[in-house]
């Protein structure tokens, strides 16, 4: 990893995803941003663990977007819900988001949230992963249905929308980056931005 010069404090910044949480959090370091979609094939490889698939998937994304964005600092992450070992992703419609909640309900469950900020002219490259350890609630079948009839977080990872009313299908949450669990652990970004050489403050 070789850390950025100078001349780094005046690169721009591109946040390598389309998910509007993600944008919405990076927002709060008010540091000036675009955002450009990574094209990049989201699927497990066989027996990858969700902690290897998130770290792959975010530092993927980087340089997917870097690529086209040599001068930038690129802000890769990735979200994969861990329930002993078995990865959930995005559930994409009803019927998955009813199946993986059921599969949860009075477990604990790791959120493995992975972060990668590249920088091709600098030569920097680094990784990070926030670990969030959930446990959700013994869930009736009737609160998951009122649960997503009302909040319908298809594009969560793990149906879980914890930002909004997901937070009550939730006993507790141990973190150390509090926003990592909604998408973007800002700690780490901003800890990885200022190595790579962007101001903050």
């Amino acid at each position: 990893m070789m850390i950025s010069d100078s001349k780094s404090l005046a690169r721009p910044v591109v946040l390598g995803s389309t998910s509007a949480y993600r944008r919405q959090l990076l927002e709060r370091l008010r540091v000036p941003f675009s955002v450009s979609a990574p094209e990049v094939d989201e699927t497990p490889s066989p027996g990858e663990s969700p902690r290897h698939l998130a770290l792959r998937l975010a530092l993927a994304k980087a340089r997917a977007v870097a690529a086209h964005h040599p001068e930038a600092v690129v802000i890769g992450s990735d979200q994969v819900a861990d329930l002993a070992g078995q990865p959930l992703g995005k559930p994409g419609g009803h019927a998955r988001a009813v199946a993986q909640l059921r599969q949860m309900r009075g477990q604990m469950v790791v959120f493995q949230t992975a972060l990668a900020v590249v920088c091709l002219a600098s030569g920097f490259e680094a990784v990070d992963l926030a670990a969030v350890r959930v446990v959700f609630r013994n869930l009736s079948d009737e609160e998951i249905e009122s649960y997503l009839q009302a909040e319908q977080p298809y594009d969560c990872a793990g149906s879980a929308k914890s930002e909004g009313l997901g937070i009550a299908l939730l006993e507790s949450i141990d973190n150390d980056d509090p926003t990592a669990l909604i998408g973007l652990p800002l700690i780490r970004t901003a800890r990885l931005l200022r190595q790579a050489g962007v101001k903050l403050l």
